[in-house]
């Protein structure tokens, strides 16, 4: 193992070049594994946020007016780099995030992958035209590019929550500024030479580290040549946003917090249901807004399944995720370790067993063991927030109506697992869970291709999919007659 690397990019990221910010104010980034200095960052002021958007806003006419295969051309090719650099990517990733080498190479392949899906749909935002059947004027339909795009992204998926911004932003033409979480920049900072490569012009991509996020990202959406606001975090984070966007009416795109519930009925196939709970709760350490948080399995199968998955749980291996054979690599950081072990203490002091875990090791590293809990009554925190991290927590249930009742008990309404082999009954399950995206026998609904999103208080609108690209564009509508 070896955990130290150079990271030449370190700056701030405006206009195509590296700038070291207004106040020369710089914040360290920590590697979670070991608690050490990874490197030092240039922290923006608002100063260099104005600099950033008058960059922005010289690049929008030119790359608005770019034929969509021109902007398809450079996405192809930035998912062609990415992908031929993909373990340097994963290794920054596991540095910064603290996620195993399997997991950052997940991460790493599906960020790419953004890349690609957007430089397809670049040439296929498809407008309209048509006859009226009253007037008979001639209904033309088209979508604009909206304008500048203010993104801001989360720590646990450093690479591929931002790709999924940049690219259909990008392939709509719409010029962006990236705000990257404070505890891991260096990923998009590693990721805009690759750009600059792939032939991205200058002012168009806008990278803006900083320890004063609230403020910067703040008075970006109060400029007015700001037109779109897309964030993901959490859903308070994600209020306060809206209130900001409101001022100039953004148009918001908001991937807030999750509550998901993992439905096991007595008819499903126990190795299927391990498996697909051990890819919901387990990938990216359980700090996923994706990642299952509350178990319900039938009465029936409960022992039966519980023993299956302890298992499976306990044959990971936890330690720094560069290391060969780890699974379990650290948190990102002290206050989301001590969050997830203040539930499992609360858990276990309102009468749940646990059957694994539940003991923060010493040393170094922000680790905690994955944690199966079974017994979890209903008035446990864990039940009702995020716990974001490797615990599982178990109830039980015996009637159908009741679970589903249960499930959408929740202000949240992001994604739901459910594990059943009457395919109708899934299908009838599926449709009353008041979830954006549900998987059926399947651990994993991520997919490019895929409109992602939640309904309640997880957010508005899609990333992924056809519909990403909406987010970027305007619809325009002109009456005609000739």
């Amino acid at each position: 193992m070896n955990d130290k690397i150079d990271f030449p990019q370190t700056d701030l990221y405006i206009n195509g070049g590296w700038q070291a910010g207004a106040d020369g104010e710089r914040f360290d980034v920590i590697n979670p594994a070991t608690e050490e200095v990874l490197a030092s960052v240039a922290s923006a002021e608002i100063a260099d946020a104005d600099v950033a958007l008058d960059a922005a806003d010289a690049a929008f006419a030119d790359w608005a007016q770019r034929t969509p295969r021109d902007r398809s051309i450079i996405l192809r090719k930035a998912f062609e780099l990415m992908s031929a650099r993909l373990p340097e990517f994963a290794r920054i990733i596991t540095l910064e995030n603290g996620k195993a080498t399997g997991d950052a190479m997940g991460e790493a392949t599906y960020a790419a992958e953004f890349f690609r899906w957007f430089s397809e749909e670049a040439v296929r935002a498809d407008g309209l035209i048509t006859h009226a059947p009253a007037s008979g004027a001639r209904i033309i339909v088209q979508h604009k590019p909206a304008g500048i795009a203010v993104l801001v992204t989360p720590w646990n998926y450093p690479a591929a929550m931002a790709t999924r911004k940049i690219a259909p932003a990008l392939a709509a033409g719409c010029p962006v500024i990236l705000k990257p979480a404070s505890e891991t920049p260096l990923t998009m900072l590693a990721l805009m030479p690759l750009l600059e490569e792939a032939g991205v012009p200058p002012g168009v991509v806008q990278v803006l580290p900083s320890r004063k996020s609230g403020p910067i990202v703040d008075h970006l959406l109060h400029d007015p040549r700001v037109r779109v606001v897309s964030f993901t975090g959490s859903t308070g984070v994600g209020r306060t946003l809206l209130r900001s966007a409101a001022d100039q009416v953004l148009k918001p795109a908001m991937e807030l917090g999750g509550n998901a519930p993992l439905i096991v009925f007595e008819d499903a196939d126990l190795d299927v249901a391990v498996t697909g709970a051990m890819q919901a709760k387990m990938r990216n350490l359980g700090e996923a807004c994706t990642a299952a948080n509350r178990f319900y399995v039938h009465e029936d199968i409960a022992e039966a399944f519980t023993k299956k998955f302890t298992e499976a749980m306990a044959a990971l291996k936890v330690g720094n995720g560069l290391d060969d054979g780890v699974d379990v690599g650290p948190l990102v950081n002290a206050s989301t370790r001590d969050k997830v072990a203040e539930f499992v203490d609360d858990a276990i002091a309102k009468g749940a067993k646990c059957v694994l875990g539940g003991q923060r090791p010493n040393g170094k590293g922000f680790f905690y063991p994955p944690t199966v809990l079974t017994h979890v009554p209903q008035n446990a925190n864990c039940v009702h927030d995020e716990i974001f991290g490797p615990v599982a927590a178990i109830q039980t249930f015996t009637d159908q109506d009741d679970v589903i009742a249960r499930a959408n008990d929740t202000e949240y309404g992001l994604v739901a697992y459910v594990f059943t082999e009457n395919f109708k009954r899934g299908l009838q399950v599926c449709e009353a869970l008041d979830y954006g995206m549900t998987g059926l026998n399947r651990g994993l609904v991520s997919d490019p291709a895929a409109p992602f999103g939640g309904t309640k208080q997880s957010g508005l609108g899609r990333e992924g999919g056809h519909e990403g690209i909406k987010e970027f564009t305007e619809t325009q509508y002109i009456s005609a007659s000739w």
